[in-house]
Formats: structure tokens, C-alpha cells, sequence
């Protein structure tokens, strides 16, 4: 178990994506997935109000509410649920009114009295900052969230967040979700700085860059897989990029481990990160993830994985 930030969340260090809840994985199929999850240890969920509005038919709250019914079907003691705001399509946005409105909606989707840990999903450029940031502590100041936390912002904005917090004086940001992983790594040079800076945990998103570190796809030719994120995967398969993945197969064979759960443990070892994020759209997957919640590299297999992806793809 790991600790958020300055928090009292304690979470096992693997958290699941619930962007596939309602979209590539069923109800039942989540439900499936959400019950091994729980049983193997894991008691940490992600999802966002806007999940997912994408897909045809959608209007976003799909896995919000896939989420809540679990949890008023098993009533699992101990699970940490993070969600967040700003993208849904009847909220979109982070005025203060917005963000009230939205969490109260997230709170009757997921069937519970409070959001664990409650995200501003996207900057919002349009509303000051100031009044964003009052909104949060007010939510927590009126028992709706226990924590807040910020994703997709700067380092400057973050920066800037917890400066009107403290001015405000109210509850402060405890964790970011950057994007970040064995081939995205530029979050080590300006998100990793400042969450050492004010003791935040990051819970990275597309920590299998989109599934490329699966292992899966090993060819820039998307067509030949049939699933929702072939093309953003297949970006990655250069000779770059396959060099990595022999070097996450070799490591995880090392420790009976999949090329998944090898590239999980690499981010957890990184400086200021709790628990990477990943979703599961069929049961077969669950493993992998909490394989990679658990194993620990050597600290000299975490340099070789360093070294070989000291390199990013161009326009990624």
C-alpha cells in the first residue's frame, strides 16, 4: 500500500482505468473485471464524469454509473474512487457553479457521500483560476470531497493552484495526473519537479501508452488490429520502440512477469509516483496490472530501462 500525497488515502500502487466501463468492456464485463481487481488485492479506481461521451450513443456518466452500481452490488470496504470534472458535455468547464453541479451528478452516479480524491480533468483558460480553486475547497470544506487533485496542467498552473490555496486558505491539490511513461517521459522534466516541490503523488494516465507497452503492437501498420486504440499504439512501434519492449520482455521474464506489469513497475519506481493508471477492457488483463502493482525492479533493471528509453518519438 502506498499513501497519496499528504493524504490519508492509502491505495495499493495500481490504479484501474475505468475509461473502458460502458464503452469496450460491458457491464457485466466490467463488473467481472471490477470483482478480480478487488479479489487480487487492488482498491483503487480512476474514472472521470466525461467517460464515455466519445463513443456513439454515449453522453458521458456511463462509467461513473457502472462504477456506482458495483459498488452498491458488493459494497466493498476500503476502495479508494478518484473521478473528475471539466469535460463532461452538460458540464463542461471549471466556473464555480460548474464544478458544484458536476460533483453533485458524480456523487449520485457513484452512490456515494463523498469522492475520495476529485480532479480538475482539463485547465480551463476561460474561468480565473482563482475561482476554480475556491470551488474545490469548498467541496471539501462541505464534506462532498475528501481530496482534491489536478490533471493535464502545467507546471506553472499547478504552481500557481496551490499559491491561491494557501491564500485562500483551503484544501490543497494532493495528487497530479500527467501523462507519462517509458516513452513519454518528458514529465520528468517539469511535472516531476514541482510535485517534489509541494509533495504530491502522480498517478500517471496512459501508463501502457495507449497499449504499446503491452506488447501487443509491434508493427506501425494499425490495420492489423481490430481494437479502439490500434492507431495511437502503433505510433510508437519503431525500432526505438521495439528495442524497449525486448528489454521489458527480458526484465519481466526475469521476475515471470509480462512486458505490461514490468513497464507498470518501471513507472512506480520513478520519484513521486503512487500508482500508475490502467484499464482492463476483458478479465485476461487484470493480471498484468496487479502483477505490476506488485513486482519490484532492481534498481539496476530500472537504470537499463532508462537508458533504452532516453529517446521520444517525434510529434508525440
Amino acid at each position: 500500500m502506498t499513501r497519496i500525497g499528504s493524504s490519508d488515502l492509502d491505495v495499493f500502487p495500481l490504479a484501474l482505468g475505468g475509461n473502458v466501463f460502458g464503452w469496450t468492456a460491458d457491464r457485466d464485463e466490467s463488473f467481472r473485471i471490477l470483482d478480480v481487481f478487488r479479489e487480487g488485492g487492488g482498491d483503487f479506481i480512476d474514472t472521470a464524469d466525461s467517460y464515455s461521451a466519445w463513443a456513439p450513443g454515449h453522453s458521458g456518466g456511463e462509467s461513473e454509473t457502472i462504477i456506482g452500481e458495483w459498488l452498491a452490488s458488493r459494497r466493498p470496504e476500503g476502495v479508494t474512487v478518484a473521478t473528475k470534472v471539466s469535460q463532461h458535455p452538460q458540464y463542461k468547464g471549471l466556473s464555480g457553479s460548474n464544478v458544484r453541479a458536476a460533483a453533485e451528478a458524480s456523487l449520485a452516479r457513484l452512490g456515494v457521500e463523498r469522492i475520495d480524491l476529485y480532479y480538475a480533468h482539463f485547465d480551463d483558460a476561460e474561468t480565473p483560476l482563482e475561482e476554480t480553486v475556491a470551488a474545490f475547497g469548498q467541496l471539501v470544506a462541505d464534506g462532498l470531497v475528501r481530496y482534491t487533485a489536478v490533471s493535464n496542467y502545467s507546471a506553472d498552473r499547478i504552481r500557481e493552484w496551490v499559491r491561491i490555496a494557501r491564500e485562500l486558505g483551503v484544501a490543497e491539490p494532493v495528487a497530479i495526473q500527467p501523462h507519462y511513461n517509458l516513452v513519454h517521459r518528458e514529465t520528468e522534466n517539469d511535472i516531476v519537479p514541482v510535485a517534489e516541490e509541494f509533495g504530491l503523488s502522480l498517478v500517471p494516465y496512459f501508463s501502457l501508452a495507449k497499449g504499446f507497452l503491452t506488447g501487443k503492437y509491434r508493427s506501425t501498420d494499425a490495420s492489423a488490429h481490430d481494437t479502439p486504440r490500434a492507431e495511437g499504439a502503433a505510433v510508437y512501434a519503431t525500432p526505438q520502440g521495439l528495442q524497449i519492449l525486448d528489454v521489458l520482455e527480458r526484465i519481466g521474464a526475469a521476475h515471470d512477469v509480462s512486458i505490461a506489469a514490468t513497464s507498470l513497475a518501471w513507472l512506480r519506481a520513478k520519484p513521486t509516483v503512487v500508482a500508475p493508471i490502467a484499464s482492463a477492457s476483458k478479465l485476461s488483463q487484470v493480471q498484468d496490472l496487479l502483477d505490476g502493482g506488485r513486482i519490484e525492479l532492481t534498481s539496476d533493471e530500472v537504470a537499463e530501462l532508462d537508458e533504452v528509453s532516453e529517446w521520444t518519438p517525434a510529434d508525440m
